[in-house]
C-alpha cells in the first residue's frame, strides 16, 4: 500500500525521494513536486475556503503536468459528506481533469450509494466523506464495485494502523493522512513501521516460502 503524506519536512521529502511514501499535493499548500516522486492530486475542498475554483485549479494541475505521469490520480471538487452536491460538482470537471492529463478522481461522499456512479467518467475512487460513512458498508461496497471496474481505490484521512489494514481489508490502493505533520522526526519511523507491517500480513503464505 502507498502511503500519500504531506511534504512535512527534509526527511519526509528524503522518506518521499527514496520511494518509501509517496506525497499528496494540494493548490492550497503550494508545494512543488519533487521529480522522480509519486504523488496525488488533491483539491483542498476539505478545508472551507481553500479551493481555489474550477480554473484556478485546472491550471494549478496544467503547471504541475511535467510530473502528471507519476500522479496516481487528481481528485475533482467535491462537498464533503453530501454525494448529491458533490456529483453536481464533480461531473464536470471529471472530463476536465481527465483532458489536462491526470487520471480523474471522484471523491466519494455520504449517500454515494444512493446516487447513479459516474464510473464511465471516473477513473479513480477516493473515500472520503464522514468517519462514519467512510467506514461504512457502503463505502465498502463501493470500493469493491471500483475495484471490480478496474478502478484505483484511495481513503483519505488515514492516521493509525488499524485504518491502513482496513483500508486494505476493502481493496484500497493507498492512503492519505496527516500523521507526519507534527513531530516527523519521531513519527516517521512509526509511519514506515506500519507499513512494513502491514506489507508482512499482506503477503500470502506460498509467497513467503517461495522467498526462502
Amino acid at each position: 500500500m502507498r502511503y500519500y503524506a504531506t511534504a512535512s519536512g527534509p526527511l519526509v521529502r528524503d522518506a518521499m525521494r527514496a520511494g518509501q511514501l509517496g506525497m499528496i499535493a494540494t493548490p492550497a499548500a503550494g508545494n512543488t513536486v519533487p521529480d522522480g516522486v509519486d504523488w496525488c492530486a488533491d483539491n483542498s475542498c476539505f478545508t472551507p475556503g481553500r479551493y481555489p475554483g474550477d480554473e484556478k485549479y485546472l491550471a494549478w494541475l496544467a503547471r504541475h503536468a511535467a510530473h502528471a505521469a507519476r500522479c496516481a490520480f487528481a481528485t475533482a471538487p467535491d462537498v464533503v459528506g453530501d454525494a448529491a452536491a458533490t456529483l453536481a460538482r464533480s461531473v464536470p470537471m471529471l472530463p476536465r481533469v481527465r483532458a489536462a492529463g491526470y487520471r480523474a478522481a471522484l471523491v466519494a461522499q455520504d449517500g454515494l450509494e444512493h446516487q447513479p456512479v459516474p464510473w464511465d467518467l471516473t477513473d479513480a475512487l477516493f473515500l472520503g466523506g464522514t468517519t462514519a460513512w467512510k467506514l461504512s458498508s457502503a463505502a465498502a461496497a463501493l470500493a469493491a464495485e471500483a475495484r471490480a471496474r478496474g478502478l484505483f481505490v484511495h481513503m483519505g484521512r488515514v492516521n493509525s494502523l488499524s485504518r491502513m489494514r482496513y483500508a486494505a481489508s476493502i481493496g484500497c490502493h493507498s492512503v492519505d493522512g496527516t500523521h507526519l505533520t507534527y513531530g516527523p522526526r519521531r513519527k516517521l519511523p512509526e509511519l514506515l513501521g506500519w507499513l512494513q507491517t502491514l506489507t508482512r500480513e499482506t503477503i500470502a503464505p506460498d509467497d513467503l516460502h517461495s522467498t526462502q
